[in-house]
């Protein structure tokens, strides 16, 4: 069968794009074609269109962003825009859809979180008109957000974020997503969880990646604390900077491997001088981390986060709130000692599979200190964790999963 996913991107690290990336895997090795359809991409140009107004980015989407949020009245000309956009895009993803013969609808978020208003409203009259058969894959509701306040936008959420149509069936990534959207529109939902393909063996150091750990500028004696994360408050990154502090040694080096992403950079300035207080070496090396590797003119280097992985000696993941937690999975799956925030998603939907992690709650201890510093002295066998995620985490649930939605939706 032809799979057309759809999103405001399909590039980088964010959860989105890894996830996206790991069903279109499962869907082609059964045999499926998978095309994309988005505003930004990193997928192949073969089976990929690309319109710029689809990405959140895009200086007319962001306009009607910001007059949107946080407003009870809308002005004429941002209705109109937004109309105007609506028609542009519906009729952008029709074409994507005659063209490459699409039999099933594949939004990727789209229709959950309302970073572009006009998408989700396009992808919604779609839908309705052609009753295509639709797997809404929803990473992150907007009653999850802050930030999308205001009266103004109520009437287009119910419209699409998401749409309550029959040919649609959603799937979420953790149970109290389930439970909420059922509470909200009496809409049923599957579960399915991100995941990992835990057997295949994880790439080595190779010669590209060899000279990482001194580009980022360490010594031979020092120890890569790695934070996996976007650069944004609800990831925790205080409590990173805590436990370094507690631990007292000066070989322990706190790097942040991503950019500080769509919210600004004041969290990024305020975490440097928190840092800088409390005597941490911080090392923020997005600028050396993208999603495929490269060398630019005069040799400077470009590494993937896969690079990244093998050098780290300890991974912290202080999370304060997870859609699911990507940079869980990966920790394990490279076989690295981790420290999780028992966010809520995770003492619903991982705690209890029985994870060799060292676990707190908002607060770095006494007890969080001694375990980090015996875990880096000594760290524990990994093969367990990885066997546990594997059975629960793993392709086969996502492979079993998917065969069951797609059988149920035709």
């Amino acid at each position: 069968m032809r799979f057309g996913f759809v999103s405001t991107r399909f590039a980088g690290t964010d959860g989105v794009s890894l996830e996206s990336a790991k069903w279109a895997e499962v869907l082609e090795t059964s045999g499926h074609e998978v095309y994309w359809f988005c505003g930004l991409s990193d997928r192949p140009e073969a089976v990929t269109k690309v319109v710029p107004e689809a990405h959140f980015e895009h200086p007319k989407i962001a306009a009607l962003h910001d007059a949107i949020w946080g407003k009870d009245m809308l002005s004429a000309a941002t209705g109109l825009g937004v109309a105007a956009m609506r028609k542009r895009l519906s009729g952008e993803i029709t074409k994507f859809i005659a063209a490459r013969e699409i039999e099933v609808l594949v939004p990727q978020n789209a229709l959950t979180i309302p970073m572009n208003i006009p998408l989700g409203l396009a992808l919604a009259d779609v839908i309705r008109e052609s009753r295509i058969p639709t797997l809404a894959h929803h990473h992150d509701f907007h009653w999850e957000r802050d930030r999308f306040t205001g009266e103004a936008a109520k009437p287009w959420l119910e419209e699409a974020f998401p749409p309550v149509l029959p040919s649609i069936r959603h799937v979420v990534i953790n149970s109290a997503a389930q439970r909420e959207l059922q509470a909200r529109l009496s809409l049923d939902s599957t579960l399915v969880p991100n995941v990992m393909n835990f057997p295949a063996p994880p790439p080595p150091i190779d010669e590209f990646s060899s000279d990482l750990r001194e580009v980022i500028g360490l010594q031979e004696s020092d120890r890569l604390i790695l934070q996996p994360t976007r650069i944004v408050p609800r990831k925790g990154i205080e409590l990173s900077i805590e436990l370094l502090s507690r631990l007292s040694d000066s070989r322990n080096k706190l790097v942040l491997s991503h950019h500080s992403g769509d919210e600004g950079h004041a969290y990024r300035d305020e975490l440097r001088r928190l840092a800088d207080s409390k005597n941490v070496d911080l090392r923020l090396v997005g600028n050396l981390i993208s999603t495929e590797r490269s060398i630019a003119t005069g040799g400077k280097k470009r590494y993937t986060l896969q690079d990244l992985y093998p050098f780290a000696d300890f991974v912290t993941f202080p999370s304060l709130y997870e859609g699911f937690g990507n940079a869980l999975l990966e920790a394990i799956y490279f076989g690295k000692p981790l420290l999780v925030n028992r966010y809520s998603v995770f003492q619903e939907d991982i705690e209890p599979v029985g994870l060799n992690l060292i676990l707190i709650d908002g607060v770095i201890t006494d007890e969080t200190v001694s375990a980090a510093h015996s875990w880096l002295t000594s760290p524990p066998d990994p093969d367990r964790n990885r066997e546990i995620a594997s059975e629960h985490f793993g392709y086969t649930v996502l492979r079993e999963r998917l065969s069951r939605l797609v059988d149920g939706l035709l």
